[in-house]
Order: structure tokens, then sequence, then C-alpha cells
């Protein structure tokens, strides 16, 4: 099997910093990285043969689409490129037809860029926003379940769940939610930020109206490519962030929801159309057997860090626990001087959350991270920490 290092050199990270940040952007090996630069000096040779809607970009898109809905488990159709989760999440919410006292319930573990998302529709919509606190430290999933569950009410339009959550890097139980939800008929978002190549999905049988991931994070693409998926009998409900050529098309591809959201004026799409590229490298590197070392690496990491912050973890490892880890931060640290520090004085690259009202240093593992990666940061934290 490839080890750790000889996958290192497939990777463009700097040597000199120990990167255990790979949640935040991911990193983007070099045999798709050469393909995404490839497709765009295809693109400024000629950008109007590249570009142009009557010649061959739609079937490259789609052939894109293709690939990566086998991948996930959906249809063709039922995927759109984005450029992030957060784009895709933001043209679903600003869609939703919502109403003052509608409510949409979610768990105090959510990525805080959606928190303002959120914020911001309802300020304009009078809905509110209803955060669940999870029971810490986590045990059984039941137990999330019902915390969250325990929220709808009659004014409950839609539910809106981490599938791994951002701040605390644990896989929370949304298909007995999303099961829930729809014999409720309460609308279900699930942000996959992190479970595109972290997690196998079967979106058809998750059953969600929609599921939002990056390509560029676990799946290793490059920056700015992500999919939105929209359950096909729920696209209709779904509008265009920008309105563009897409919209009441006089050239009408597959449906309308592929239309309006894949035809919205100029951009670079040499991202999306390397898609492909990053799962032949996910595949001819049999990276399913790497992210399980990879478990057993982070495991192995939030163990030692626990022994140096000398505070209980929020989880056990099963069922919780993937390639993302959070570990406690004592009372009086200041979060940011250490996240500021490390990165500076240790060249170690990695980040703090905070939730739960309490600050945690977030830890995750990919195919080119090393047992040594992990040494620096235990004795970066044991000399800041004394």
């Amino acid at each position: 099997m490839t080890t750790a290092n000889d996958l290192r050199r497939l990777f463009l990270l700097r040597d000199d910093v120990a990167f255990l940040n790979h949640g935040s952007f991911g990193a983007c090996p070099r045999p798709v990285f050469e393909v995404y630069q490839a497709l765009q000096r295809e693109l400024e040779a000629e950008p109007v043969d590249f570009l142009a809607r009557e010649r061959t970009l739609p079937a490259r898109l789609a052939d894109a689409r293709a690939r990566l809905a086998a991948f996930v488990g959906a249809d063709r159709d039922e995927i759109v490129f984005v450029p992030n989760t957060t784009t895709g999440l933001n043209i679903v919410a600003r869609s939703l037809d919502l109403h003052p006292g509608d409510e949409i319930l979610t768990t105090d573990h959510e990525y805080g860029a959606m928190d303002r998302t959120w914020a911001f529709v309802c300020g304009k919509t009078g809905a509110t926003y209803v955060p669940r606190a999870l029971p810490l430290p986590l045990d059984d999933p039941q137990a999330v379940v019902e915390a969250v569950w325990g929220g709808v009410t009659g004014r409950t339009r839609v539910l809106f769940l981490s599938h791994i959550a951002s701040t605390s890097g644990v896989r929370l139980p949304v298909e007995e939610l999303v099961a829930r939800a729809r014999t409720r008929g309460i609308f279900t978002i699930v942000d996959g930020a992190h479970g595109p190549g972290q997690i196998d999905l079967d979106l058809h049988a998750l059953g969600a109206d929609v599921y939002v991931g990056n390509c560029h994070k676990w799946l290793m693409s490059p920056k700015g490519a992500a999919m939105l998926y929209v359950r096909e009998d729920r696209q209709d409900l779904i509008e265009p962030l920008a309105v563009s050529w897409g919209w009441h098309d006089d050239q009408p591809g597959p449906s309308r929801f592929i239309d309006e959201q894949e035809w919205i004026g100029t951009r670079d799409v040499s991202a999306y159309l390397a898609v492909p590229a990053a799962l032949d490298f996910f595949e001819e590197h049999d990276w399913r057997r790497v992210r399980a070392r990879c478990r057993e690496l982070l495991l192995e990491s939030r163990a030692r860090l626990l022994e140096v912050v000398r505070l209980p973890a929020p989880c056990p490892a099963d069922p919780w626990l993937l390639q993302m880890a959070v570990v406690p931060l004592p009372a009086g640290v200041d979060a940011t001087a250490l996240h500021l520090t490390l990165r500076r004085d240790h060249l170690i690259e990695v980040p703090v959350t905070r939730f739960a009202n309490r600050d945690w240093l977030r830890i995750s593992i990919n195919g080119y991270n090393t047992s040594g990666d992990v040494d620096r940061l235990v004795a970066a934290l044991r000399a800041e920490l004394g």
C-alpha cells in the first residue's frame, strides 16, 4: 500500500508546514491540478470555443456531472456544479417560500457562514432559526436524534443539518432525522461540505430534498468545485441566484433546473471539468483504504492531544469520527492567539473552532499526513500550554 510519504509527494503542499487542516479548503493532488491547469490553458487559447453554449461545453459539463452523480448515488440531472457549498446552500435557502412564524430547525454545531445565511433569510421573511443544543459529551446517536427532533413543532418547515459538522468534526445521524422529516412533510437540507470523499454517499437512499457538498475538500478537486443536488421532484422549488440566459431558456437543456443553475454568465468552469480527474485519482490510489489509515492516525492523534490538554473528549470514536476531530482547549487559553502562534512560530496549520460555549482545536488527517506532523503539534502544544 502506498505510504503517507509517497502520497505527500503527489501534493503541492509546502514541506516545511505541518498541514493538519485539510478540512478548511482541502488540498489538490498534482495530477489533478495539472488537468485543471490544462483546462484553463484550453479556455484561454480559444475562449469562445471553450465557453459557447452551442459548442461542446454543455456535453462536457453533463459528462462531469454524470461521473460525480454515479459516485454519490444520484442521477446526472439532479446535480449542478456550484463554486462552493455556501453558494449552493444560499441558492436553496433564498428560494424557499418562508413566512413569518415558519421555523428552520438545526443544531448548535453548524457552520458559521450558514448560521449567517439563515439569519439573513429569516430577517427577510420573518421565519425563525431554531438551533438545538446537542448533548455533550455525545454518546448514543439516538440521543442526538431525539434532541433535534424535540424541536419540531407545527411551524417547522425546514430541517437543516450538517452531515459532518465543521465545528466538531462529528458525523451526525442525519439518516433517521431526514426519514422522520419526510413523514411530516418537512423540507430537508443536508450540508455535506465534508461529505463527498469522506463518506460513501447514496443520495437516493438518504432521501433528502437537498444535499450540497464540496468536491475541493475530501474529494480533492481544484478549489471552486462543489455540487448542488436537488431531488428531481423538488427542483421546481429552486430559483436561480443569478438570472441569466438559462432563465426561460430559448435553447433548453435537460431541465429548467439545469438551465437556470448552469448558465449564469461568464465564469471559469475548469474546476468543474477537473472533478472527473479527482475521481480518477481517488480510485487509482484506493482512497477508501487510505482514509481508513487516516482514521487510525486521527484517533491516535486525538488521544495524544487529550493527554496534553488533560480534558475529556466530546465523544467516543465510534460512530462519530472519520477524518476530523476536536479537542477542548483549557479555560483561559486565548484560542486566537494560540492559533496564530502555532502557525507563525511552529509552522503548524491547524484551526480553532467554537461551539457549546468553549474553544476547540480541530485536526484533519488526510493521506499525506504522517505521525511526524502530529508529533510537531503535540510538542508545540506542550510548549505553549505548559
